[in-house]
């Protein structure tokens, strides 16, 4: 009797937990604000150009003026949240012989510096666990190295950047396990030169980056081929890191672990949060790093080992994109504000918002986790426990082969091994995600070796 009233004390407040998770996931999409994206991306736009070469001296016009604006709203953020957030400028020197990027055309045309705007929400448990959500702050046109015309950027990439600016308005009212980085990139039209500044920054620093989401053109809903369509998004993954350094731990061969890289992984968990929470969107994953030919600042992570994804509009519109602002044969050109829904911009920030909530909310993955089971009527794992004492207990997930999502779980208890009978280990892949006490989930861990008994 005594046990049996144990365990129902335990689903009691496992229900309760679970209750006031829904409840604080529910309360940030309410709180992002179309209002004030569309009051930030008017903003934005109104400094003229932000090319990366632009002004740096005005208070009113170039990419100067924008990152001290910048600056500045993530500081007034701060100020209303109690000092929450650490804001600074990180920065570093390029010169057309430091410039290494592959293109038609040099686009470092003289010596600049790259300033990122970062501002860093601590995590009360794990201050160095860091998940983080950019946006561009740099815009063009035609010409790549046109750094004097207009250049509004109002979706490429307002739209990310006032996303960011946004998503930390309503997630510094909450603390978290784990921290959040909110920042504005620079150089990304350039190079990615902004993100392979703040990853390099990142990794002498000592941080433990759980991973990017890279929102870059949020903000349009009518593709260039007509489709009007303001309910789907794109969530772009690499399947695994290229740099061989990172890429050798997948066991891709007689594994399948091709699909299974950490950026495949977050894709999946911001995918099944949405589903979840915002179902009236469609989001739609796609396996690629990013457009066919094209990148966004989140490579530079994968680059480096760092899990990074790609959040933007489904249907893109490339009259507004890197165009002059003109009129040819009755078409539209140039990346003005007219061209944006702050609807669908709130829409797509909500979603990272909660997306940042629930992975800054989750205890550490699953350590060095092992499978087993060739020729037997079941699946072995083992693993080491994370050091995590919120941890009390984890979640196997499995799906068919040909599957992108993870359709088929078993909550388990909180050990370091488990024995899931009855399923053959051939016919599908498998994965393990951890659960502490409040019902947040780590992203899920793919096994990194096999064993035997």
């Amino acid at each position: 009797m005594i046990k049996y009233l144990q365990i129902f004390v335990v689903l009691v407040f496992s229900l309760i937990e679970v209750s006031a998770q829904d409840s604080m996931i529910y309360n940030i999409i309410d709180d992002v604000s179309s209002e004030r994206i569309e009051k930030d991306i008017t903003k934005l736009v109104s400094f003229g150009t932000r090319h990366t070469l632009s002004d740096t001296i005005s208070k009113t016009r170039g990419i100067g003026a924008a990152r001290r604006w910048i600056k500045k709203e993530f500081e007034k953020i701060s100020n209303n949240c109690g000092d929450c957030l650490d804001v600074f400028y990180e920065k570093s020197y390029v010169t057309s012989e430091t410039y290494n990027e592959p293109s038609p055309r040099e686009r470092i045309i003289f010596p600049t510096w790259i300033y990122n705007v970062v501002a860093v929400q601590r995590g009360t448990k794990f201050p160095n666990r860091y998940i983080i959500m950019s946006g561009d702050i740099d815009s063009r046109i035609s010409d790549p190295t046109n750094y004097l015309d207009d250049s509004p950027g109002a979706n490429d990439n307002a739209s990310g950047m006032a996303g960011t600016i946004e998503a930390a308005r309503v997630l510094s009212q909450y603390k978290f396990d784990n921290s959040i980085i909110y920042v504005g990139l620079s150089g990304e039209e350039q190079g990615l030169l902004g993100g392979k500044s703040l990853v390099k920054y990142g990794k002498q620093k000592g941080w433990d980056m759980i991973g990017i989401l890279n929102n870059d053109m949020i903000g349009n809903i009518e593709g260039v081929d007509g489709v009007i369509d303001n309910r789907s998004f794109r969530i772009f993954s690499e399947p695994f890191f290229f740099n061989s350094k990172y890429s050798n731990k997948l066991n891709m061969r007689t594994g399948g672990g091709e699909n299974d890289g950490d950026s495949r992984q977050l894709a999946r968990y911001v995918h099944k949060i949405v589903k979840k929470y915002m179902p009236e969107l469609n989001p739609i994953m796609i396996y690629r790093l990013d457009r066919f030919g094209r990148g966004g600042h989140h490579r530079p992570f994968n680059d480096e080992g760092i899990a990074g994804i790609r959040i933007m509009e489904a249907h893109e519109n490339y009259n507004r994109q890197h165009n002059d602002i003109r009129t040819e044969n009755g078409v539209e050109y140039g990346d003005v504000i007219s061209g944006v829904n702050f609807n669908y911009a709130a829409k797509l920030t909500a979603v990272n918002a909660i997306s940042l909530a629930m992975i800054a909310s989750s205890p550490k993955p699953p350590k060095n986790l092992k499978i087993g089971g060739i020729v037997e009527p079941s699946v072995k794992f083992k693993w080491d426990r994370p050091d995590d004492s919120s941890i009390v207990g984890y979640k196997i997930y499995w799906r068919e082969t040909t599957s992108s999502t993870w359709d088929n779980s078993r909550t388990i208890d909180d050990t370091n091994s488990f024995t899931l009978n009855g399923i053959v280990i051939d016919n599908f892949i498998f994965g393990i995600s951890s659960v502490n006490s409040k019902g947040f989930e780590s992203i899920v861990a793919f096994p990194q070796g096999t064993f035997r008994d």
